[in-house]
């Protein structure tokens, strides 16, 4: 279906600005407009508690992390991966949907800040993700714990949710991935639609691997691209969500269809008319709202 209005509206006024694209920007400048652009969401709803933290790496560093707590005692913990091709992005850029997640689910919502390339490249990221599993089970013992991401985030959540199963790791009651990048593959039908070139182009997914895995070989490992695992039996409930003009599309369906396969209850969801990042500009796109009813609802099924 065609693109929606709001869509169409702030595609309209980000290209009267101006600007070179993504993968023409050093790592910095791009960060600095992944931040603007996600401003645009304004501040999140009042939370009852923002606890600052710092959760130990496995390699002997460190990473920050944030807990909203919305109200009371949570019913779960959500551990959110961020998107922005393991390169852009930060925990204040994402404040505002952890904190609507945080309202509407009840949970405590741990935004992860895990390091990002090419400072740190592949595996890094990956390792901090369950990392910040870990943490949230061990400093919330007895919740019931789901893991979340957009983009390179739900490739970090697809990861984690491997690693746990192969790891007799903390239990994970479900497992929501939002566009996920699954799979090192550039060149599927996806990624060569013209029509899906928008603010994540096919350019800026090679730029994105190009910092985080400079090793095409390592690309292929399944915690860089968790579809090639071998088995995806035996891991948790997923809700996959995915936008209909995206390069990430095909392997995020495709992702949803092998865990299907596998007999892994899977709830699966394309928006219409929508695009890549449409979920995390929370007040900006409508879609973003219903995208996230949807999560609510799958962790309240989730949790039960």
């Amino acid at each position: 279906m065609p693109m929606d209005q709001a869509t169409t509206a702030l595609l309209e006024q980000l290209t009267a600005m101006g600007g070179p694209p993504l993968h023409e920007l050093p790592p910095e400048e791009a960060r600095a407009v992944s931040a603007g652009l996600n401003e645009l969401s304004g501040k999140g709803p009042d939370v009852a508690r923002v606890e600052e933290v710092t959760i130990p790496a496995e390699d002997g560093g460190s990473f920050p992390a944030r807990v909203l707590v919305a109200n009371g005692t949570p019913r779960g913990v959500i551990v959110y991966y961020h998107g922005g091709g393991w390169v852009i992005g930060s925990i204040d850029e994402f404040d505002t949907l952890g904190r609507e997640l945080a309202v509407r689910t009840g949970c405590a919502v741990v935004l992860a800040g895990y390091r990002k390339a090419p400072e740190h490249r592949y595996p890094v990221a990956a390792r901090d993700a369950y990392a910040a599993l870990l943490w949230a089970a061990s400093d919330m013992p007895g919740l019931p714990i789901v893991v979340a991401g957009d983009s390179a985030g739900g490739n970090l959540a697809a990861v984690v949710a491997q690693r746990a199963r192969d790891e007799n790791g903390p239990a994970i009651a479900l497992q929501v991935l939002v566009y996920p990048a699954t799979d090192c593959d550039l060149d599927n039908d996806s990624y060569r639609a013209p029509d899906n070139q928008l603010l994540l182009t096919r350019d800026a997914m090679v730029w994105f691997w190009d910092h985080y895995a400079p090793d095409p070989a390592s690309r292929a490992n399944p915690d860089a691209s968790p579809l090639r695992a071998a088995d995806l039996s035996g891991l948790p409930p997923a809700l996959v969500l995915t936008a209909e003009y995206d390069v990430l599309r095909d392997e995020g369906e495709a992702y949803a269809e092998r865990l299907r396969q596998a007999g892994v209850p899977v709830e699966f969801r394309r928006f219409e008319g929508q695009m890549h990042v449409f979920f995390t500009l929370v007040n900006v796109l409508p879609a973003s709202a219903e995208a996230l009813d949807l999560v609510a609802s799958a962790v309240e099924r989730g949790l039960k």
